[in-house]
């Protein structure tokens, strides 16, 4: 399959805005040089399995076209040098080939152009994808979030659609599911924000809530000088521990849906969670300080992760975070 989208790259580049070709380039030569894990069966880091082994082997190649799809459109909202403008044109061309592929036509793009023979098998809803595109354009223009609700309104664009395409896939999506999926998706997101707090900063964006940051005495100066210094004071920690057990509960409350879809899909329900669930245990063994250390899976990591999903095999809740590790206080 790798090579195939390969061909299709060469075949047919769409014209990018100077500033995201760059970028596209990259992406192309990761395909023709085929990396991917073997775990995930994608190019890119994840905190998750993407289309591991664990999916049944039917879905793999949907679930990738939905995922390199939604990780083509995130980037062009994120990387690279590109103006805001030639950023919004790029995802006005996806909205406009969605379009297309709504109506019968063919899309120009590959992206839209690989979801086209898995949306008709599966019969899945274009609305899902015009819904990620809503929310990447979202970043575009948004840096900053007011309160928890607002930022959770993002989330249920930017991740929640992706989680409901896979149910579609596997003939799990009723409403119940649909429920505990966007637990699982928001967390996810909610978790990525907090492991890449430093990142997102240097890129003009903040995702820790406003509100959260006054309520500890915070201003988004305290968030600056922990990227200057490379350690959060006190107080940010003290926030992003908080922000960090919101996102344990919601893992929490969304695990079931792992025993409710059954199979293959419900192991790989299972090392999603427990994927976010370690992070989360990485960053308060840092002591809740991803300015110090962006916590991140490796190969040290493999044990713990399986008896993480062992735990959740059992139906138990994934294990409580540890309390407040600080040591610099």
């Amino acid at each position: 399959m790798v090579s195939v989208a390969a061909r299709q790259v060469n075949a047919s580049s769409p014209d990018l805005p100077q500033g995201l070709a760059f970028h596209f380039r990259l992406h192309t030569e990761r395909l023709q040089s085929g990396v991917a894990s073997p775990l995930h069966g994608v190019e890119h880091y994840e905190n998750f399995p993407v289309a591991s082994w664990l999916m049944p082997a039917r879905l793999r190649p949907a679930v990738i076209a939905i995922y390199r799809f939604a990780r083509h459109a995130d980037d062009i909202a994120d990387e690279g040098d590109a103006s805001d403008e030639a950023r919004l044109t790029a995802l006005g061309a996806l909205e406009a080939d969605i379009r297309l592929a709504r109506a019968g036509d063919a899309p120009q793009s590959i992206w839209v152009a690989g979801l086209v023979p898995h949306v008709a098998a599966h019969q899945l809803d274009w609305s899902r994808f015009e819904a990620l595109l809503s929310a990447f354009r979202q970043d575009v223009g948004t840096r900053r979030y007011p309160d928890f609700a607002t930022l959770l309104d993002y989330c249920s664009r930017s991740a929640d659609p992706v989680g409901h395409l896979i149910l579609a896939l596997s003939g799990k999506l009723t409403d119940e599911n649909r429920v505990l999926s966007d637990q699982i998706c928001s967390a996810l997101q909610l978790i990525n924000f907090l492991q890449d707090a430093a990142i997102d900063w240097r890129r003009g964006r903040l995702y820790l809530p406003l509100e959260s940051l006054a309520r500890h005495g915070l201003t988004e100066a305290d968030v600056d000088v922990a990227v200057t210094r490379h350690q959060a004071c006190p107080a940010l920690r003290d926030c992003i521990e908080q922000e960090a057990q919101r996102a344990q509960a919601m893992l929490a409350r969304g695990a079931p849906l792992a025993s409710r879809t059954g199979g293959r899909l419900g192991w790989e329900l299972r090392a999603i969670v427990a994927g976010g669930q370690r992070i989360l245990l990485k960053l308060a063994a840092g002591g809740h300080d991803p300015f110090a250390r962006r916590p991140a899976l490796n190969r040290t990591d493999a044990l713990p992760l399986a008896l993480a999903i062992a735990r959740l095999g059992l139906r138990l809740t994934p294990a409580p975070l540890p309390s407040s590790i600080h040591p610099h206080r």
